[in-house]
């Protein structure tokens, strides 16, 4: 129900599009359009190899001149003419295949030219339009963009892509307890989140403006809420109903609209989710780094991933290596590591650890009860590669 509240908050096509050029600033966001071909593919007869364009069966006279790539078009060949041919240069008309350079040999001299293997019709000729025709669908809206739609787009003629552009993001760290360096002290606590969320909001395809520590300032809290200009708000912290806990009142003396309000999940239980304006949402997170992670794949995912227009990745389950620890009421989500197809529960999983989740490739879905060993149970990706070769930290 949370995940649902998040892809409804926003519009189901994203932010408005805009136009990128091809270069990095496109990668990882998504086509806002489909990618429609403006040009054939390959534009006209091109040569796949080095060599020969030859007409007829063979042997062939040479001609002088060179066809080669970036030329204008060649002159025309007749039956039993030949013309050396480079990659990608343009089939002169009247060609009926491409000789390999080390299929053929010449008579001393610069005499003819005679194929040392068989040479069949069209052979290493890309015909026009053999990729695609003008006009073609080559990708769907929503495809992200990649080195290779990059180049697929460069080659099908477009300068620029029709892209959904990324949620600005802006993290707000609360609690007077947190230190930014520096060892543990006096009743105070190195803060995980400050450090960990901006990179783990830019996997989840935000662009993150700011990172503030607020500390547990209510006029502070306040004051930023109704000065940011970011699509997504994140704060750290504060989303109980203790005394220094500030996120609450102030929503509601901003009159913002609370979507989602607690959710029945273990770690993270007191998240958050409200509307401040158009377009403009709040992620309360706890402050509690684990339940942290649960809010952020709980709730910032979805919304994220509906305002950069991507589409809901395909669910998937494996089965658990041995059981696994659940809620008596509440779903859990428990940090694993994928080997040989299994899901390998790990421990250190309390809603104030992170040395689980930092060898872990996914968050396990536990029903309340728990698991048994062999069952099957969702899993959720974690925003990057993790690359252990084989090490499980259990």
């Amino acid at each position: 129900m949370a995940v649902q509240a998040a892809v409804r908050a926003s519009s189901p096509d994203g932010l408005p599009p805009v136009r990128v050029p091809l270069d990095d600033r496109a990668l990882g966001l998504v086509l806002a359009a489909p990618l429609a071909a403006l040009t054939d593919l390959p534009p006209f007869d091109t040569s796949a190899m080095d060599g020969w364009a030859v007409a007829g069966p063979g042997p062939w006279e040479v001609r002088g001149e060179d066809a080669l790539a970036g030329r204008a078009e060649p002159e025309a060949l007749a039956d039993g003419e030949a013309v050396r041919i480079a990659t990608g240069a343009r089939v002169p008309h009247g060609a009926t295949s491409v000789l390999r350079r080390e299929h053929g040999r010449t008579e001393a001299g610069g005499g003819r030219l005679h194929a040392t293997r068989n040479n069949g019709q069209g052979q290493d000729i890309r015909p026009r339009g053999q990729e695609c025709r003008s006009g073609d669908q080559l990708l769907p809206r929503a495809t992200v963009v990649t080195p290779a739609v990059l180049g697929l787009a460069a080659a099908a003629g477009y300068d620029e892509l029709t892209v959904v552009p990324r949620p600005r993001a802006e993290v707000l760290v609360l609690g007077d307890e947190l230190l930014a360096s520096g060892l543990p002290r006096d009743g105070l606590i190195r803060d995980a989140l400050g450090p960990m969320l901006p990179s783990w909001l830019r996997s989840l395809g935000a662009e993150v403006v700011s990172v503030r520590r607020l500390g547990d300032d209510a006029e502070a809290l306040r004051a930023a809420m109704e000065q940011s200009t970011a699509e997504v708000l994140v704060t750290t912290g504060g989303t109980a109903s203790g005394p220094v806990d500030h996120v609450h009142p102030t929503l509601r003396a901003l009159d913002a609209q609370l979507l989602v309000d607690g959710v029945e999940v273990r770690p993270g239980h007191p998240m958050l989710l409200a509307r401040l304006g158009e377009r403009r949402h709040l992620v309360g997170l706890p402050g509690n780094p684990l339940a942290a992670v649960s809010g952020l794949l709980t709730l910032a995912e979805p919304l994220l991933r509906t305002l950069s227009g991507r589409l809901e990745p395909e669910p998937y389950t494996a089965p658990l290596r041995e059981a696994a620890q659940g809620h008596p009421h509440d779903t859990r989500l428990i940090p694993v590591a994928l080997r040989a197809g299994e899901a390998v529960p790990l421990h250190f999983s309390g809603p104030a650890m992170l040395r689980g989740i930092a060898g872990a490739d996914a968050m396990a879905v536990v029903l309340p009860g728990g698991g048994r060993a062999g069952e099957e149970v969702q899993t959720l990706d974690l925003p990057w590669p993790v690359l252990t070769d084989g090490a499980c930290f259990t």
